[in-house]
């Protein structure tokens, strides 16, 4: 499971900013560039809840993940052998398909390999593996584009994408526990209020949560965009390498102290890290409208660390929490999905546009209100949901 989600984190980071370079050089169009990306960002986000009922609905988590990694790299292939418009915009449309269904298996292959007691450590080695996985494909498609050519990059995706799936090739259908990995529970006569879509959406600790989730995004998805900006503006000659570190540090931190989350949900509960996370954020952001050294913007992105690794690892454990016992863990995960894509969605025009009107600072000033929003919200309405693990549902 390491290895799978190492090389997957790999695979994707090839979809990333190598994307916009590579069709630059293919002499497309800002436009045309900002129409592939936007079909992406909408199939991704109207596909988040259908995704997840499709992998609640399959008795093989492994079967639909594999497929969704072989068709990213016959993505990767075309990509590279075909930028041309139509056939990239295709592609993107497949791509973003088959990222809605992987994010749930993947929590799904988890909790069905460890249960529900152990899943926290788990996701925590799997934070640990992704940003691993990112940093050193960023390092790798970062070389290769520099002394080959940007469509090696995709070339190169291809490769990872076959490691990807000789990696979940390895773990066995049997060794997955098919109840588990929906969030069911055995019993002789299952409740059918517990098991009800409609009651799982009505779940007050899912919807908050959602809430959240969707305030996290809102205050940090504009954040490093703005100060790479703010970068730019005013160390033109070093932005490059200074951007390149405030990705790689926070990565690194993830890294290192998602184990330690994931330990850390099991003694001190879920609220708790998920304050700290909102707190960090909203630091991030009050100390980033605080300075215009660029040089001191990248060690506060630092911070992003710390919000990284508990998000990464606590949006599948309490989404595990909540659905314990229903059998419909993906669909909730779905659900907290399109929260992220909302918030991730709104919050570049938003901060854009106080940027642009009031500046820099306020802009900064505006996500920092928006985490310290979430924090209160956390702080007074969301539940402990530790002990629903231990509790059989009503």
């Amino acid at each position: 499971m390491d290895w799978f989600i190492f090389f997957l984190a790999d695979l994707q980071t090839g979809f990333g900013p190598f994307v916009v370079v590579y069709l630059t050089t293919q002499k497309w169009t800002l436009t045309e560039i900002g129409l592939v990306l936007s079909i992406g960002g909408v199939i991704g986000l109207i596909g988040q809840m259908p995704g997840g009922a499709i992998i609640d609905a399959v008795r093989s988590e492994r079967l639909v993940a594999g497929l969704a990694v072989a068709t990213i790299g016959l993505v990767a292939l075309a990509y590279a052998a075909w930028p041309i418009f139509p056939v990239i915009a295709i592609a993107a449309t497949l791509h973003a398909a088959a990222s809605c269904v992987l994010g749930p298996a993947i929590a799904a292959i988890s909790l069905g390999l460890v249960g529900p007691r152990a899943i926290s450590e788990r996701l925590g080695r799997n934070a640990r593996f992704a940003s691993l996985g990112n940093g050193s494909a960023a390092a790798i498609m970062g070389g290769i584009g520099y002394l080959l050519s940007s469509r090696m990059v995709f070339v190169v995706s291809f490769v990872f994408a076959v490691a990807t799936v000789l990696s979940l090739w390895r773990i066995r259908d049997r060794e997955i526990d098919p109840q588990q990995a929906h969030g069911a529970v055995s019993r002789p006569k299952p409740d059918p209020r517990a098991t009800s879509i409609f009651h799982l959406l009505r779940q007050r600790p899912l919807l908050i949560f959602a809430a959240t989730v969707l305030l996290l995004q809102l205050a940090n998805a504009a954040m490093l965009p703005l100060m790479a900006g703010v970068v730019t503006a005013r160390s033109s000659a070093s932005a490059p390498a200074l951007i390149a570190a405030s990705i790689i540090v926070p990565q690194a931190m993830v890294a290192l102290i998602s184990p330690s989350v994931g330990r850390k949900a099991q003694s001190w509960g879920r609220r708790p890290l998920l304050m700290l996370a909102f707190a960090a954020l909203a630091l991030r952001g009050s100390l980033f409208s605080m300075t215009s050294d660029p040089s001191m913007l990248v060690v506060i992105q630092a911070l992003d660390g710390i919000t990284a690794a508990v998000f990464g690892v606590m949006v599948p454990l309490i989404v595990a929490d909540v659905t314990y016992g229903s059998g419909h863990f993906n669909l909730a995960q779905g659900v907290v999905g399109t929260a992220t894509g909302i918030g991730a969605s709104l919050s570049p025009a938003l901060a854009g546009y106080a940027s642009d009107h009031f500046g820099h600072d306020v802009a900064f000033m505006g996500l920092a209100a928006v985490a310290m929003v979430g924090l209160a919200v956390i702080w007074t309405a969301m539940p402990e949901t530790k002990t629903s693990l231990s509790q059989e549902p009503a």
